[in-house]
């Protein structure tokens, strides 16, 4: 069933992310580092539009921002344009942070798909892609 095959790569895909990562000295969920990424990419960004961005649930994504705020990777600033908004921001050490940790991420995305060629995992990257509707 594709269900089960997806939920068991998810496992070792987030096995491999903290493995790899927590043994380079870093303390970040896969979860964390997406949504650095995209505050990254788009400062400014509110927390129901990072949710959607990073394809998370809205209820659950404040707990995320407040994890990364208590650890001062990000900074919440009441927005301008509607007061119960909250734009997202990194701080300098989430930049820095960001920096360090994006080359481990990179690396280890080769040993998600190890058993696959390189050809397999370029397929199966455009299939997941097409799947998703995102391409």
């Amino acid at each position: 069933m594709a269900g089960h095959l997806i939920r068991r790569l998810h496992q070792q895909s987030t096995q491999v992310f903290q493995a790899r990562t927590q043994a380079e000295g870093f303390d970040l969920t896969s979860v964390q580092f997406a949504a650095l990424d995209a505050i990254a990419q788009q400062p400014g960004v509110d927390q129901a539009s990072l949710a959607a961005t990073i394809g998370f649930d809205r209820a659950t994504i404040g707990g995320v921002i407040d994890r990364l705020e208590q650890k001062g990777l990000v900074q919440r600033v009441v927005s301008s344009q509607d007061r119960r908004a909250r734009q997202l921001h990194l701080t300098p050490d989430g930049t820095q942070l960001l920096a360090a940790v994006r080359p481990v991420v990179e690396a280890l995305q080769a040993d998600i798909l190890a058993l696959l060629s390189d050809t397999e995992r370029a397929r199966f990257l455009a299939l997941a892609t097409k799947a998703l509707g995102m391409g």
